[in-house]
């Protein structure tokens, strides 16, 4: 059995979980979430506690365990607090602002980049830092993954656009002086 799939899901006030054969649906103060049951899962609500529970011990069933419980808590967590990202802009000449709910971005191409958010995703741009936020974990990753993909860093000066905290290999560039 799943270590992380038999932990139970603690409930804080004010989320609220509706259940049907198909989907779940939780709510809260920041919005609401779908998550769709997957095969061979049960999810019960017992007090202000979600537990879920495989049907079967099949090594399938066993995969989507804890996976399910993982995801279920991202959702109880998104609703309450949320989830964000920050990206950060290296490089001169590289500036990003937001126009409206788009983002515009000058990264040396000989044009600007217009990136349209997502619905329920917001940015915030202070200088070189964007903070991406929303309720859902995976659609915050993917639009900062997005973000990112818009010119990676290169690993001689270290220029395009970073995760914080994200540690870029640096490459020594030509060594002709050696021969």
């Amino acid at each position: 059995m799943s270590r992380v799939g038999k932990m139970p899901i603690a409930l804080p006030s004010g989320v609220t979980m509706s259940a049907t054969d198909s989907d779940i649906t939780i709510a809260g103060g920041k919005g609401t979430l779908t998550q769709f049951v997957m095969p061979g899962i049960g999810v019960k609500q017992e007090g202000d506690q979600i537990i879920v529970t495989p049907s079967n011990d099949e090594p399938q069933t066993r995969a989507k365990h804890g996976l399910m419980r993982a995801l279920l808590n991202n959702m109880v967590v998104g609703v309450t607090q949320g989830f964000s990202k920050k990206l950060e802009i290296n490089g001169v000449g590289y500036r990003v602002s937001t126009q409206g709910t788009d983002l515009k971005f000058n990264l040396g191409f000989s044009h600007d980049i217009i990136y349209k958010l997502p619905a329920g995703v917001t940015a915030q741009v202070e200088q070189n830092t964007i903070t991406v936020s929303g309720i859902s974990r995976q659609q915050v990753g993917q639009v900062a993954a997005e973000i990112r993909s818009l010119k990676k860093p290169e690993p001689y000066k270290g220029k395009g656009i970073k995760y914080e905290g994200e540690r870029i290999v640096r490459k020594s560039g030509k060594s002709g002086k050696d021969k």
